[in-house]
């Protein structure tokens, strides 16, 4: 449940760091604020495509497999983005790291409902809740300091730590 929880979190931070970062990706791949804004709707749209769908995704794989499956995806494809060449590459990619990143959010929630005792499930939703409300609270200050520090790859590669505990 931690694991999953922690996915979410992943997922809803993701969104938080790179439009903090935005303006930096632009400027890297010389896009203008109408092209660069496909980095961030990309994954938005894709994003709110599966999330209806994870349901029977996830009846159809089995919920462990598809959790997981997913997480890696998502990690290979939050690799990815950091070594993109092209703001063509760049929306392509993040549109796939949406795919995966929208899957972590209900199933995280799915996972809560069905895995844990009802005496467990406040908990458990609390712990979900607390990923949700702290992600958006935090992600612009990581973002931020991540760009300023090392460039705005890093906040991509940020998700490769807490992706690998939760897997």
């Amino acid at each position: 449940i931690v694991g999953a929880s922690l996915g979410a979190f992943m997922a809803v931070l993701n969104i938080q760091i790179v439009g903090a970062s935005l303006d930096d990706i632009r400027g890297a791949f010389g896009a203008g604020a109408d092209d660069g804004s496909w980095i961030s709707t990309a994954y938005l749209v894709a994003e709110i495509v599966v999330i209806p769908l994870s349901a029977w995704l996830s009846k159809v794989f089995s919920p462990r497999r598809y959790l997981m499956v997913n997480a890696i995806l998502f990690l290979a494809f939050s690799a990815a983005c950091a070594f993109a060449q092209t703001l063509e590459q760049m929306i392509v990619l993040r549109a796939l790291q949406g795919l995966a990143g929208g899957v972590l959010i209900p199933m995280a929630f799915t996972l809560i409902i069905t895995l844990l005792p009802p005496s467990r499930q406040p908990t458990g939703l609390a712990l979900f809740g607390l990923t949700a409300t702290l992600a958006p609270a935090v992600g612009p200050l990581i973002g931020g300091w991540l760009t300023a520090a090392w460039g705005w790859q890093y906040i991509f590669l940020v998700n490769l730590v807490p992706g690998t505990l939760m897997l």
